[in-house]
């Protein structure tokens, strides 16, 4: 089962029930993939709300890595989801809250003001 406090979401990927989690070192990871010079530039990256499948295939990877699967990225976009498209959608955003402590609800409730 997985805990929110340590960062960990359950999704379902290719039929099975699997724990996600971005440790240390799969936020080192995505930081290496994004070009990302730290967490803060990662988490703005992020904050944008603008993800590709691409993205979404690294993010995932990272999750499951995160949690102990040894699994490839090429492994990761062959695994299907039971909602298609939204299902990867909903898998990238709850996991990133889970891991930056935002819960979903406020992040919905509260978007970023406008910027100047």
């Amino acid at each position: 089962m997985a805990n929110r406090h340590r960062g960990e979401i359950e999704a379902e990927l290719g039929g099975t029930r699997r724990t996600l989690c971005l440790t240390l070192g799969a936020l080192a990871e995505l930081e290496a993939a994004f070009d990302a010079a730290d967490l803060a530039a990662l988490a703005d990256r992020f904050g944008k709300g603008r993800i590709s499948a691409r993205d979404a295939i690294r993010i995932i990877g990272a999750g499951l890595r995160g949690a102990g699967e040894n699994i490839s990225d090429e492994e990761v976009a062959a695994l299907a989801s039971s909602n298609a498209a939204a299902g990867y959608v909903q898998i990238v955003v709850e996991l990133l809250c889970a891991t930056f402590g935002v819960s979903e609800s406020k992040t919905a409730a509260n978007p970023p003001p406008p910027q100047a």
